[in-house]
C-alpha cells in the first residue's frame, strides 16, 4: 500500500495516499501513526508543539477531528455525528484484528464512561460496522478466517451482583439502592472472566437481565472467531484494587466524554422510561448516578483514546 507523510515539527504522521477527504488533526507532542485507517498512538515523550499546529488532512468520507491533549497526549476524537465516529472507529480496529497471524489471538478493547455516555450503542455500532467491513479485508490479510462476526460485545452489566448478595450486606436498603456503584459489581469475577479469555481466548460471560433484576450465567459466548471483543462498562479504568488489574488486560482504553449535566438528563430520560416518575428518577439520579459518574470521569486520565460523545 502507497503511504504519504506528513510532518510537523517533530510530530509525525503516515497515512495512505488514496482515498482521502478532510481531517483535521490537532497535535501536542503526540506521534500517529496510521496504515490503511489503522491508527495507532505513540505516547513516548517528545519535544513539545504548539497547541495552534495543525495538519489538515483530507479523508474520502468526513471530516474527524483528533486533538491531543497535551498533559498526557491522550488523542480525542471529534466529529460531526456519531455515525462518523463509529466509522473511524470501526476501520481502526479491523487491520488491528487482521493483522493477528493467530487466528485465536484477541484484540480486547475497553470503552469506559459515566452512566448516559452512550457506551452500549458506541460498543454495538462498532462492532457493527467491524464485522460489515472484515469480509471487504480478509481475504487480504487472513485468508484461513471466516469473514462474518469477529467483533463481539461483552458488558460489564453482567457482573452486577445479585440481588440477593445486596440483601446479604450490613445495609440492604443502601446497597439496592446504590446499585450501579462500583462495591455493588463482583470485578474479581470480571478479572477471572478476561483472564480465561485471554489465556485460552473463549470464554462464557454472563449478561444482565433488566426485567428480572440479576444477571444470567454463561448467556455471552466469545469464541475464538472473535478477534475483536469490545468490552464496556463505566468502572473499566478504575486505578484501584482489580479494576487496576482489570484495565491491564486491556489491549486499548477507550472513554467515552460528556458533559455530566447532559449524561444525566439522558439518564433521567432513561429513568423515566422504565416507569418511574420525574421525582422519583431526579431522587435516583442525585443519589445514585451523579455520584458514580463523578468517580468515572475521574479515570478518564487513565485512557489510551478519548471519544467526544454528541446528541445521540
Amino acid at each position: 500500500m502507497k503511504i504519504a507523510s506528513l510532518n510537523t515539527t517533530s510530530t509525525r504522521c503516515y497515512l495512505p495516499s488514496s482515498g482521502i477527504d478532510m481531517v483535521l488533526l490537532k497535535k501536542a507532542g503526540v506521534s500517529q501513526c496510521y496504515q490503511g485507517s489503522f491508527f495507532m498512538f505513540s505516547n513516548k515523550s517528545r519535544s513539545q508543539p504548539s497547541l495552534n499546529q495543525s495538519v489538515l488532512i483530507r479523508h474520502k468520507k468526513f471530516p474527524v477531528q483528533v486533538l491531543c491533549s497535551q498533559k498526557k497526549d491522550i488523542p480525542i476524537v471529534e466529529a460531526r455525528s456519531m455515525d462518523e465516529i463509529y466509522d473511524t472507529l470501526a476501520e481502526r480496529l479491523v487491520p488491528t484484528a487482521a493483522s493477528g497471524t493467530n487466528t485465536s489471538l484477541t484484540h480486547i478493547v475497553g470503552l469506559a464512561g459515566p452512566p448516559g455516555a452512550g457506551k452500549t450503542t458506541i460498543a454495538s455500532e462498532v462492532a457493527k460496522r467491524v464485522n460489515k467491513l472484515w469480509p471487504q479485508k480478509a481475504c487480504s490479510f487472513d485468508s484461513q478466517v471466516e469473514p462474518p462476526d469477529i467483533a463481539v460485545v461483552l458488558p460489564m452489566d453482567g457482573f452486577h451482583l445479585y440481588r440477593h448478595q445486596l440483601d446479604s450486606m450490613e445495609d440492604p436498603k443502601e446497597a439496592h439502592a446504590r446499585r450501579g456503584a462500583p462495591w455493588t459489581f463482583d470485578p474479581d469475577l470480571f478479572l477471572k472472566c478476561l483472564k480465561t479469555l485471554r489465556e485460552q481466548g473463549s470464554v462464557y460471560a454472563p449478561s444482565f437481565d433488566h426485567g428480572v433484576g440479576d444477571p444470567i450465567e454463561d448467556d455471552i459466548f466469545v469464541n475464538v472467531q472473535h478477534k475483536v471483543v469490545i468490552v464496556e462498562g463505566n468502572y473499566l479504568l478504575l486505578d484501584d484494587g482489580s479494576w487496576k488489574e482489570i484495565a491491564s488486560l486491556l489491549d486499548e482504553k477507550w472513554f467515552v466524554d460528556v458533559d455530566i449535566d447532559i449524561a444525566m438528563e439522558r439518564v433521567l430520560k432513561r429513568h423515566i422510561s422504565t416507569g418511574n416518575t420525574p421525582e422519583i428518577a431526579k431522587q435516583r439520579i442525585d443519589y445514585n448516578d451523579r455520584p458514580n459518574a463523578e468517580l468515572v470521569l475521574k479515570s478518564k486520565k487513565n485512557a489510551d483514546l478519548i471519544i467526544k460523545s454528541i446528541a445521540l
